[in-house]
């Protein structure tokens, strides 16, 4: 490679070099090759092929930094308003749309798509750089490799949604229409700069989605839950039902797995709720987690699970699987919707009423939404002590209003008292998680279910969040306080050798 590099360098100065046709300059450096490799050693097609591509980037690269002013090669120096990069972008996108059907008539995308990612991008490397020399489209290096990942992307990704979905900052990304695409980093919200071509495109993306998980959606089915392949939760929901164009929300997988360390760290709670916490969940108190949307509950309930002993068969139901259970026994179940002939569903009460059959130790249910409530509570009465699941409410007290409401959806006829009693058995403990006005998640109350006092449920605090200010960048300021009150699970505690560790903790 060395001697071939030497010996194009003699033939050719950088400037004709940077103005020649990639195709041409394939063919010399491949010449070159040939000759300083006759003699010794014969490659095979591929390997000739890979090292004509290296030489081409080496010697590109090279005469970019040589020839600093050639037009082709000068990277754009943006002035103080950014107009230069913004002017990049759109030469960028004015180029994709003009090569990408040139692009699609000389690729199979099936085949292409069984490539690894670093070959595929090598080989459309390639092609794109013929093309653009075909139609005198001038692109300096940097702006042909952004090129080459959008199509990339558009082909086999979610198109202009992949650079925000590979950004770990960014916890939230909703798409309302094609050219308003709002993300939520570091709790906040805001508007990017991606932009979808059309409705088409914004369709074309959210089609991607669901037909990898075996969905639909179309005016039939205009609404639908989804997930990518990462676990990242999806909701998409199109026209006639959202009138401003087909519209995605996705929750993000954390690729970092959180743990009730983390939490901790991030000041979503104080190290004494987090060994409550613990030992609630060693015990096998039956936990509710409550909250608003986004404030993340699914994350706690993640943290929480992983106090779940490795010997325990565990079932988690979800309409789409987005739990990280780091045991081994764990068996994942998601509901189904209808086909088209609105037959085939396979709703949360189904799967709860089969779980039962399954023989498991715990049963974690995603979101508590309606009759599944009642089974829910049956199971956590009838021997799978430390189950667990969310829902959504804003105040413990809510939390309970809301399962006993949920629990009359079931279309059981029971007196309001027997659900009371029934709910007061069967939950331990109520989680209470907000995200505040500052994007900072906190757990706001620990509250123990104690009993019942004529036909009304009974709780006590175990812990509370007191708010008292704000910073000047806008953080705001509290303290975890302890009530100081004898945990009602304290028996438990002391059944599992932990009662000791719980009053430090609450003391």
């Amino acid at each position: 490679m060395d001697r071939a590099q030497a010996l194009i360098a003699k033939k050719v100065d950088p400037e004709k070099l940077l103005g020649m046709p990639r195709a041409d300059l394939a063919q010399m450096i491949g010449e070159a090759v040939d000759e300083v490799t006759h003699d010794e050693f014969l490659l095979q097609e591929h390997e000739q092929r890979d090292v004509v591509t290296a030489l081409i980037n080496e010697f590109l690269l090279a005469a970019k930094r040589t020839v600093s002013h050639f037009e082709v090669a000068a990277d754009p120096v943006p002035d103080s308003n950014g107009n230069t990069i913004a002017a990049s972008r759109d030469s960028i996108e004015a180029a994709k749309e003009r090569i990408q059907p040139m692009l699609m008539e000389r690729i199979d995308v099936a085949k292409a798509s069984e490539l690894p990612r670093s070959e595929l991008v090598g080989r459309l490397g390639e092609i794109i750089a013929e093309i653009l020399g075909e139609e005198k489209i001038h692109l300096n290096l940097l702006e042909q490799r952004d090129l080459v990942t959008m199509l990339l992307n558009d082909m086999l990704g979610l198109g202009p949604l992949e650079p925000l979905l590979a950004r770990e900052e960014i916890t939230d990304i909703m798409v309302n229409g094609p050219k308003q695409v709002y993300v939520e980093c570091a709790g906040k919200m805001q508007l990017s700069d991606v932009t979808f071509r059309d409705n088409a495109h914004v369709m074309n993306i959210a089609t991607r989605i669901v037909t990898r998980i075996g969905r639909r959606v179309d005016e039939s089915t205009p609404l639908v839950d989804a997930r990518l392949d990462d676990g990242s939760r999806v909701n998409i929901i199109i026209p006639p039902l959202a009138l401003d164009g087909p519209t995605i929300s996705i929750r993000k997988f954390a690729k970092q797995k959180i743990t009730l360390e983390i939490m901790e760290h991030q000041r979503n709670l104080s190290p004494q709720m987090a060994m409550v916490l613990k030992i609630a969940a060693r015990v096998r108190l039956n936990i509710l987690i409550s909250g608003g949307t986004g404030s993340g509950k699914t994350t706690l309930l993640n943290a929480l699970s992983r106090m779940i002993d490795d010997g325990e068969r565990i079932v988690t139901i979800e309409d789409a699987a987005e739990l990280q259970l780091q045991q081994p026994h764990v068996v994942r179940l998601e509901t189904r919707p209808p086909n088209l002939e609105g037959t085939g569903e396979i709703t949360q009460r189904d799967l709860v009423r089969n779980t039962l059959r399954m023989r498991p130790d715990r049963i974690i249910l995603g979101e508590i939404r309606a009759g599944e409530a009642l089974d829910m509570l049956q199971a956590m009465n009838t021997g799978h002590d430390g189950s667990m699941c969310t829902i959504h409410a804003n105040r413990p007290r809510e939390a309970l209003t809301r399962l006993e409401n949920m629990v009359a959806m079931a279309g059981v006829k029971l007196p309001n008292d027997a659900v009371r009693a029934q709910i007061a058995a069967a939950v331990n403990l109520i989680v209470q998680i907000s995200r505040m006005r500052d994007g900072i998640r906190r757990i706001t109350h620990i509250t123990e279910v104690v009993g019942m006092e004529g036909d009304v449920i009974t709780t006590q605090d175990l812990f509370t969040f007191e708010f008292e200010g704000e910073d000047a960048d806008g953080t705001l300021h509290g303290s975890f306080t302890s009530t100081g009150l004898r945990p009602h699970f304290l028996p438990r505690a002391q059944y599992y050798g932990l009662e000791r560790a719980l009053m430090d903790a609450v003391g």
